[in-house]
């Protein structure tokens, strides 16, 4: 049983914030020291990291659903919450990270390399963060957001220089067993090769790798044979080398067939495979018979514009000058490559205009309101604590949202929609002078925290407060 996983789906969840603290001080003889409520932990991410000693992703196939840890929740004495911890992930160098619908999120080649597969949620601020002058007592916290959850499919592409392709049995795997210090499976019947196989090659001062693809039959490109599984390695190489057998005992085959049963196959998967540099390596010349082949084919194959070299696995012979020729091809497409760029930062700073969301009417009639904020806010807010919805309802008028309603024609009892379509608050909604925000603006205040006022200035602010609430209802026309 192979213990080789080149395909793997991966579900992640980062871990939730901590939900902020609402506690208030207390001690003997101050009973009302106020709000000391400490913040939610941070949640923990989730973290894909190139690893050169991996090379499987066997792991993730026995278990893939892989999550962080959770943010610790606030405490009262301005005790913050832990944060949780971050969940590396090894992957094999190669790794292409591509989401559920198919579209590539990241391609990981390197040491070292990482990418934030699971971003945690942010923390809750406690009623001590929440605190100020207007608000001196909040009987509220935030919550602390949910981490990312994602579905992800990990691919292996292997990284090497030069791929040996070829027929099953063609001598694959005795070749890269010779030409380097990698230690395949080698068997005189077919597909023994079942994984990719790496090994590392010196050719004077110029070292290269070198990768044996599993072999390739008559539709390896429509998924026949192992061919679909484990063409996607020879993607990343430099060099195509056909190993073509000149001394097979199928009646039906011969090596100028199998090169082009196997050139077509590589032109139908693409990937830009057709224009790779190639060589052919006319393989078991050591029998008498292979050598008899390899002579009268050599002449065509030539011909067609291809190098040709006559090599043996068992004798060795030709393997010094097989080694030679892929570093100096190795050699010039190296040189050929663009130099690396440095790292570009692009800002785009945010437009004048930019408002931060959006407000749509829906064919239903439903306004939808859009954007970081109001739905980071919505997630944050307790709807069991009226002080925390109307706190809530004073961000968002604040941010200009209740403003855009009624620009969009949104008249009282319309629905109202904050957040995608699967995970929205919906509300019906209620015009209000400034949603709640200066009419109820001692909100969070407790006067036993004050140094007492005389009765007679506490029933003219008393009055003068109620007046003002009046007159702005009096004035208010949520349609003009």
């Amino acid at each position: 049983m192979t213990t080789f996983v080149d395909r793997v789906e991966l579900h992640v969840a980062a871990g939730s914030g901590g939900h902020g603290c609402a506690s208030v001080h207390r001690e003997k003889f101050k009973p009302l020291g106020g709000p000391d409520g400490g913040n939610g932990g941070r949640g923990g991410d989730v973290i894909l990291v190139v690893d050169q000693d991996v090379t499987t992703l066997l792991d993730y196939h026995h278990h893939p659903h892989r999550r962080a840890t959770n943010g610790r929740p606030g405490e009262g004495d301005h005790r913050s919450g832990k944060d949780g911890t971050d969940l590396v992930l090894p992957v094999p160098d190669g790794t292409v990270v591509l989401d559920a619908h198919g579209e590539v999120l990241a391609d990981m080649v390197g040491q070292g390399t990482t990418f934030i597969a699971g971003q945690g949620g942010r923390g809750g601020l406690g009623n001590a963060a929440l605190a100020s002058p207007r608000r001196k007592a909040p009987g509220f916290a935030l919550l602390g957001e949910p981490g990312t959850t994602r579905d992800l499919v990990l691919e292996l592409k292997t990284v090497a220089d030069v791929a040996l392709v070829g027929y099953p049995s063609a001598g694959k795997s005795s070749l890269i067993s010779v030409l380097s210090a990698a230690k395949p499976k080698i068997a005189d019947y077919p597909f023994t090769t079942l994984v990719p196989n790496l090994g590392v090659v010196t050719a004077g001062s110029t070292v290269y790798t070198v990768a044996d693809v599993p072999g390739l039959i008559p539709g390896a490109s429509e998924g026949k044979g192992l061919g679909l599984e484990f063409l996607r390695h020879v993607e990343r190489c430099s060099v195509l080398v056909h190993v073509l057998d000149c001394a097979t005992l199928e009646s039906d085959r011969d090596p100028v067939s199998d090169l082009d049963v196997i050139e077509r196959e590589l032109a139908e998967y693409g990937a830009g495979l057709q224009d790779r540099p190639r060589l052919v390596a006319l393989n078991k010349v050591d029998i008498p018979d292979g050598k008899d082949l390899a002579d009268i084919i050599r002449p065509d194959l030539e011909a067609r514009g291809y190098r040709v070299l006559e090599v043996s696995a068992v004798s060795r012979l030709g393997l010094k000058e097989l080694s030679y020729a892929l570093g100096g091809i190795i050699e010039e497409a190296r040189a050929a490559r663009p130099p690396q760029e440095a790292t570009r930062v692009v800002i785009r700073p945010k437009a004048v205009d930019d408002a931060g969301f959006t407000v749509t009417r829906e064919e239903d009639g439903l306004f939808r309101v859009r954007g970081e904020k109001p739905e980071r806010w919505v997630r944050q807010t307790d709807f069991n604590n009226d002080e925390a919805v109307g706190y809530l309802g004073d961000r968002l008028n604040r941010l200009g949202v209740e403003e855009q309603l009624v620009k969009a024609g949104a008249r009282e009892g319309d629905g109202v929609a904050i957040g995608p379509e699967d995970n929205a608050v919906v509300f019906d909604w209620e015009p209000s002078v400034m949603s709640g925000g200066e009419m109820l603006g001692r909100r969070g205040e407790d006067h036993r925290m004050e140094a007492p006022r005389p009765a007679a200035q506490r029933r003219r602010d008393r009055d003068a407060e109620r007046d003002e609430t009046q007159r702005a209802y009096d004035d208010f026309d949520p349609f003009a």
